[in-house]
């Protein structure tokens, strides 16, 4: 089986590329020449340049695909249009291509977002019959890419994976919370609590979602199956470091003066902006995933300590920390 991955020399999408080989299938990655290949350039792979937001090189490379993994995305940026030009325009684009080329698709699986439906307001964890609510320029452009896609739910096998808060080996925005708490520095605005998933139980989710006809015009919630603090995960984290934390209370009254701040200094590239604020602002983060379970026999393996202690450990093994 010959699968496309979109997004592939990302922090998820070159675990996924491993993932699928491992399993034999033959993996081509949609690449940019500007792209950091480091992730992926071992691996036997076929690239393929092009971007999303540019149709006619979409053509070539959903081309004799089996399966498509459309993962690339815009996670932060400064601007509204941004986010809607990557994430919206970008996966219309390749459905489009799908539509025009592909003749044996079998799957075709979105990346999605916790983001998309938004946060629970109930204090109970959202499930995929929860009525989406995003809070955020993020959430509202995925839940726009997931509604295009459904809109093709008679011409393309679709699954959509909305992912809660992802950590693990070659990520850069918990690495951010990593190394603050390294410093022995917890950046606390209030208590919240968060679903998670370690990228290894990811992976194995989106695998499952895309071999399982049951899967077919299906949503699922990937997690850990637990409930974490922003506490909780801040202490396990110092654990792994034996390090004491040391509270720094942030009022949320100062966040969106200091996402501005973060964003002229990174020109955009820092996780801390505005619109992350704008998800902040809720302290309840929480999504239930067992209907993967029940429908995909899905089964998280990795519990939050070992988790943090792998990333970790990758960390400083690649001195990033």
């Amino acid at each position: 089986m010959k699968a496309l991955i979109t997004g592939a020399t990302g922090f998820i999408g070159s675990h996924l590329t491993e993932a699928l080989l491992k399993k034999g299938y033959t993996v081509r990655c949609l690449i940019r020449k500007t792209s950091d290949t480091r992730w992926i350039e071992s691996q036997a792979v076929e690239l393929c340049y092009g971007d999303c937001i540019d149709f006619e090189s979409l053509k070539e490379a959903v081309a004799d695909c089996q399966y498509v993994f459309h993962l690339a995305g815009l996670t932060k940026a400064c601007r509204e249009e941004d986010y809607f030009c990557v994430n919206v325009k970008g996966t219309e684009n390749i459905i489009k291509a799908v539509l025009s080329v592909s003749k044996d698709l079998k799957r075709f699986v979105l990346l999605s977002s916790q983001a998309a439906c938004g946060p629970s307001y109930d204090g109970k964890p959202i499930t995929e019959d929860t009525t989406p609510r995003p809070v955020s320029h993020y959430g509202r452009s995925k839940l726009a890419a997931e509604e295009i896609l459904k809109k093709e739910e008679q011409k393309i096998p679709f699954t959509i994976v909305r992912p809660p808060a992802v950590y693990g080996p070659r990520d850069r925005d918990f690495y951010m919370f990593f190394k603050l708490i390294k410093r022995g520095i917890f950046p606390y605005w209030g208590r919240a609590r968060y679903s998670m998933v370690y990228i290894d139980d990811l992976i194995n989710g989106i695998i499952l979602s895309a071999e399982s006809e049951r899967a077919i015009g299906e949503t699922y919630f990937i997690t850990d199956n637990k409930e974490h603090t922003n506490e909780e995960i801040a202490f396990c984290i110092a654990k792994t470091f034996n390090k004491n934390l040391t509270k720094v209370r942030i009022p949320r009254a100062v966040m969106p003066f200091l996402a501005s701040l973060g964003e002229r200094l990174s020109r955009g590239k820092s996780i801390f902006n505005r619109d992350k604020v704008r998800e902040l602002s809720y302290n309840c983060w929480l999504c239930d995933c067992s209907k993967a379970v029940r429908q995909l026999r899905y089964a998280p393996r990795v519990e939050l300590q070992e988790g943090v202690k792998w990333t970790a450990d990758w960390y400083r093994i690649n001195r990033w920390l």
